[in-house]
């Protein structure tokens, strides 16, 4: 054995020492994914160095044979694990093994909940594969030497799994990694031939190089021991080269999991070649949960890309647009050159043919799951529809295909569950309809409740209830849908069209002919605080309500700006009244100015806190309110 130098104790990050635990109690009840896990990280050791290599060769320092080898020893109770990839320095072993690297991880230990089923679901989302081989090993060595570096310089990290680490420099005479795992007493079964040949062809068979096994050769008595012959267990080739037709629902699914570090299976997948101007493959995936770092938009995302079956990138960003950062894969190109860099990956046409492509094959995939698989579908709107709703803005040349994807509350439903699609709803309109109907606000009780859609329930047309903060934001760049607009109900002057009788027409411009008068009182008295006041034409209960102008913001996006630090626009709100209701009619025979001012004050104050707005003068209002209890006591 090498001697060791420069060997020194060190403490695993606080994350992955509370993953430790998970792991050592028992977090997996399938314990043979360690192997899976491991092969998985080889895997992508080799395809770094395969990379690296095109531009300096010397890296394979002569051994341009890659692969995985696997072996045990039943005596010592070990399994080692050993590929030829790029291998670690001393930095590298610090960095990747004694800490999550990963942005969220203070997210993903907040998650977790002690309960070891939901928990296991967390891991996978982490691509913490490294640290499963403690599910069945009570000490992990771990003997690597980055390519390039001198055999001098190659490292030993050891650990028990109890908080802390060693790490030492040693000689190594080969590039690579050697992970030895002592077995737990009570895991020798993994000790095993046969047992790990199973594994290998279960989780690892997709694996595009040869992972290879001792080949069992008979000892003859008398003759020295054989020299150890290696077989090859899996079949080496690039799952995504194989036609689809040979490939297996469980082998796409496994793929994935090598693919997507994810411990889950997919919830779809869409497997093409593409041949004749462009040739590309490409294997996506859509996953079924969403991992912690969705909403941070600085959070490795993009597909796996091979040029020609060689390895280039983990994340390449350029072929998906951002509101699909989700999807996971592969893509695998004919056309692009083997140098190919991210500054060449953003300007090259080719690029934007195949993003182009690959985007529509998404929503095409989406589509498919929405139309024959609702209930999944209803699980993929609720982790990623937030994500999706970023698509209209990003994505003009399919934004009507992601309108028909998006999902909303309604008031045909009573639970605020974000169901409705577009076409659903334009097949259930009413007679007559020809716009796409809609409310904003912070919260479904709010909307759900809001006098502007009094009128609505009263004829019985269907609203679409839009809570989440991105939603104002979105229906600023959603005109229409098949033809037909959308309009919020809550803003300008209400227009119900055809859905208005020519007598209700008449009836209602009588009424506003006859309240002239207190349009005109009610200005005054408000002043400033309105833009306009006017007979409301939505109102069938309520007293007021406040209506925005056409052009002006609504109150999400005004708080998305003042949250931002952003200078909001100036704007005031219509106050719509309603004739038939007993307090204006009150109002109206009201001689006392001052009387009336604290009344419309009131009312103005009460249609604001309706809409989910904040008083700009609280103190003026509750001053006003006690004045008018008094009087009404005395």
């Amino acid at each position: 054995m090498s001697v060791e130098t420069q060997k020194e104790t060190l403490g695993f990050q606080t994350e992955v020492k509370q993953l430790l635990h998970l792991m050592i109690h028992s977090l997996y009840s399938n314990k043979e994914i360690f192997l899976r896990e491991l092969i998985s990280n080889a895997s992508d050791a080799v395809d770094k160095l395969r990379f690296e290599a095109l531009a300096k060769p010397e890296l394979l320092e002569g051994g341009a044979e890659l692969k995985i080898r696997v072996s045990f020893d039943k005596d010592a109770k070990t399994v080692t694990l050993e590929d030829n990839g790029i291998g670690m320095s001393r930095e590298d072993a610090v960095t990747h093994l004694g800490t999550i690297a990963k942005s969220g991880t203070a997210d993903f230990m907040k998650h977790l909940s002690g309960d070891q089923k939901k928990d296991s679901h967390l891991i996978g989302q982490f691509g913490v594969g490294f640290y499963s081989a403690f599910i069945v090993a009570d000490k992990v060595d771990v003997f690597s030497r980055r390519a390039g570096l001198a055999a001098s310089e190659g490292v030993h990290w050891s650990s028990k799994g109890e908080g802390e680490f060693e790490i030492a420099t040693v000689e190594k005479a080969d590039r690579g990694t050697r992970i030895v795992l002592h077995l737990k007493s009570g895991e020798d079964e993994f000790a095993d031939g046969w047992r790990l040949r199973n594994i290998i062809k279960k989780y690892s068979d997709h694996i595009a190089l040869p992972i290879e096994l001792p080949k069992e050769v008979a000892a003859v008595e008398g003759e020295e021991k054989p020299a150890v012959e290696w077989e090859t267990v899996n079949r080496a080739s690039a799952l995504w080269t194989r036609p689809r037709t040979e490939v297996k629902d469980e082998e796409y699914q496994e793929f994935y999991k090598h693919v997507a570090h994810d411990f889950e299976n997919p919830l779809s997948w869409s497997h093409n070649k593409v041949e004749g101007k462009l040739e590309y493959t490409s294997l996506l995936y859509v996953p079924t949960r969403a991992p912690f770092d969705l909403y941070q938009r600085e959070a490795p995302k993009g597909l796996k890309l091979y040029v020609q079956r060689v390895f280039v990138m983990d994340q390449a960003e350029s072929f998906l647009p951002l509101y699909l950062r989700f999807i996971k894969g592969v893509v695998d190109s004919n056309d692009l050159s083997l140098n190919v860099s991210r500054e060449i990956l953003q300007k090259d046409p080719i690029i934007d043919s195949m993003k182009s492509a690959l985007t529509k094959r998404v929503l095409d995939m989406l589509e498919k799951l929405a139309k024959n698989e609702p209930e999944q579908y209803k699980g993929f709107w609720k982790n990623f529809g937030q994500v999706m709703k970023e698509g209209p803005a990003e994505d003009f040349a399919n934004k009507e295909k992601i309108a028909g994807l998006l999902r909303f509350a309604s008031t045909q439903g009573d639970d605020g569950e974000q169901v409705v699609g577009l076409a659903d709803y334009l097949a259930r309109a009413k007679e007559g309809q020809d716009k796409i109907y809609y409310l904003t606000g912070e919260t479904y009780a709010q909307v759900k409740n809001s006098p502007h859609l009094e009128v609505f329930r009263k004829k019985g047309i269907e609203v679409l209830l839009l809570t989440d903060r991105i939603d104002e934001w979105l229906m600023s760049y959603l005109n229409d849908f098949d033809g037909k607009s959308f309009v919020d109900v809550a803003r300008g002057d209400l227009d119900l069209g055809n859905l208005d009788s020519e007598e209700d027409k008449k009836a209602a411009e009588e009424v506003a002919k006859s309240k002239e008068g207190l349009v005109e009182r009610l200005k005054t008295a408000l002043g400033e605080s309105v833009a306009e006041v006017r007979v409301s034409h939505r109102l069938t209960d309520s007293p007021a309500i406040l209506a925005i102008g056409e052009q002006d913001l609504g109150l999400q996006m005004r708080q998305i700006l003042e949250a931002s630090g952003q200078k909001v626009p100036d704007s005031k709100p219509i106050f719509e009244f309603n004739p038939a209701h007993p307090l204006i009619e009150k109002l109206d025979n009201e001689q006392s100015d001052e009387r009336f001012g604290d009344l419309s004050h009131i009312l103005f104050d009460q249609a604001a806190l309706a809409a989910g707005d904040s008083l700009k003068d609280p103190a003026a209002y509750v001053r006003r309110l006690n004045k008018l209890l008094v009087e009404l006591s005395v």
